[in-house]
């Protein structure tokens, strides 16, 4: 079933698809994307110095945790535009895609 839902998903024509972001919702996420990219490069700054082991492996949780937070922005964004855009044109395979998106997310 799982693997019938990925491949509707996979054969809807994604190339052309694009989000409709309001432009506080880009500046945000693209703020807490580059603060992201600033703690990977401090993580890898931290290895290169031998730092003890759990100082890293707590910097690795936060950054896991303002990834999770960029996920749950676009999600929510994902559900009150494209999803429910797509359901009100009539497209139920938008809700196959959903749980696809889900099951990615919940895999950690």
């Amino acid at each position: 079933m799982d693997n019938l839902i990925e491949e509707n998903a996979n054969t809807s024509d994604q190339s052309c698809r694009k989000s409709h972001h309001p432009e506080h919702v880009k500046k945000d996420l693209t703020n807490r994307l580059n603060r992201i990219e600033g703690q990977i490069r401090g993580i890898k700054g931290m290895v290169d110095k031998d730092v003890y082991c759990d100082d890293i492996i707590t910097q690795l949780s936060a950054t896991q945790s303002a990834l999770n937070s960029v996920a749950k922005v676009l999600l929510q964004g994902h559900l009150k535009g494209c999803v429910v855009d797509r359901l009100a044109e009539g497209d139920d395979e938008v809700l196959d895609e959903l749980l696809i998106t889900i099951q990615k997310l919940m895999k950690k």
